[in-house]
């Protein structure tokens, strides 16, 4: 039960009520799972910020990889795990398009974005945009030049600019585009990271800062995972 909730969650984020269909039990026995996954720091929950009544689940995959690497060596050194991301050829890469998808396209796609362009290269044709769009907030662009990634000539986009196509992968980052546009799902394989929108922090500048260098980690982390799966693709 365990394994098949941590494969779903490897795969996408989920509600409570999604991982009860996609494995097929109860819902009173996937919470309790769900809730040891947690206790052993393996999978994190989030309420959903389009509707509080909802929760998000998300996997560490980073944490599953060392909880695995470890699990061998204690039994024996020889089979400790080095976790290498994988190479693919040259000849065997082909352009992968992938569309990241918010309310605002002012901080979460765009930095999505611009790290997968990073990580991939000439690998991926990827895109980003908003249902709402509004201009690219400054720590957006700080967190990637830190990185050394330039995004200050980048604008945001509005979603309906790709209507009509297709996409490999279909990447919402905003828990309101992903329950208010369903139809987004059906242009790709989908995929949705339940992340915070990091332009509704308040608090000192020191705080916002910290918001969003904590915003760039994870979905740096995230995308680090995406781009491996776009190799073996």
């Amino acid at each position: 039960m365990r394994w098949s909730l941590l494969s779903e969650l490897a795969r996408s984020d989920r509600n409570v009520n999604e991982l009860t269909r996609l494995v097929g039990h109860p819902q009173a026995l996937v919470s309790y799972h769900l809730g040891r996954l947690r206790s052993g720091g393996l999978v994190s929950c989030r309420r959903s910020s389009y509707d509080a009544r909802a929760s998000y689940y998300s996997v560490d995959l980073k944490r599953c990889g060392d909880s695995l690497s470890a699990t061998g060596a204690s039994l024996h050194p020889g089979l400790a795990l080095h976790l290498v991301p994988p190479t693919v050829p040259p000849s065997r890469r082909r352009r992968t398009s992938v569309l990241f998808a918010c309310t605002g396209n002012g901080a979460r796609s765009q930095i999505a974005e611009a790290l997968l362009k990073h990580l991939a290269g000439d690998r991926v044709d990827v895109v980003s945009g908003g249902s709402h769009p509004k201009p690219i907030d400054p720590n957006a662009i700080r967190v990637l030049a830190e990185r050394g990634i330039d995004i200050s000539d980048r604008r945001s986009k509005p979603l309906a600019q790709f209507d009509g196509q297709r996409f490999d992968y279909v990447v919402t980052l905003c828990d309101k585009v992903r329950e208010n546009c369903p139809d987004l799902a059906t242009r790709g394989r989908a995929i949705h990271w339940s992340i915070e929108d990091p332009t509704r922090a308040v608090g000192s500048s020191r705080h916002i800062s910290r918001v969003f260098h904590e915003l760039a980690t994870e979905i740096e982390s995230r995308v680090v995972f995406l781009t491996a799966l776009i190799d073996q693709s």
